[in-house]
């Protein structure tokens, strides 16, 4: 088998992975759903602590709210907007990826790409570094073959 068709094989595998697992289960059950919500909702009693792991009232509270949307038929994405909208500042955990918010996901990403081009950029630079000696160092060789020439087994002027 040849390099080209190994690597296509690779490609075929990588890709035929990728979508079994990005496929998302579609008849997920009524607990996994409101986990997977309260999992994305930040508790306003808590400190850093989603609504599916806090025992407190608010917590509880939003998780029956986000069970009787369950059942009324809601999306889950009109879940957490309503949620979102509601009397808390910041509820979920993710922000959203539009407005103001989306600089948490720009920024970092930006960051990443800004260092790897200056990487890029200062490697570059490193392998441009001209090696050829300048006159300074021609002059040092100079001088030293001549101080070789004069004393070859360097024994110097004490003789």
């Amino acid at each position: 088998m040849t390099r080209r068709a190994l690597w296509i094989a690779l490609a075929v595998v990588v890709v035929v992975a990728l979508a079994v697992g990005s496929r998302t289960p579609t008849d997920r059950s009524t607990d996994q759903r409101l986990h997977d919500l309260a999992a994305q909702v930040r508790c306003p009693q808590c400190a850093g602590q989603s609504v599916a792991t806090s025992d407190a009232p608010a917590a509880r509270a939003i998780r029956a709210q986000i069970l009787e949307d369950i059942e009324d038929g809601r999306t889950d994405s009109d879940i957490l907007a309503r949620l979102a909208d509601g009397p808390y500042d910041d509820i979920l955990l993710n922000p959203p990826r539009s407005g103001f918010a989306a600089l948490v996901w720009i920024v970092p990403v930006a960051a990443v790409v800004i260092a790897f081009g200056g990487l890029a950029l200062a490697f570059r630079r490193w392998e441009k570094v001209d090696d050829a000696p300048t006159r300074r160092d021609r002059q040092l060789v100079e001088a030293a073959l001549s101080s070789a020439a004069a004393d070859p087994h360097g024994e110097g002027d004490g003789r």
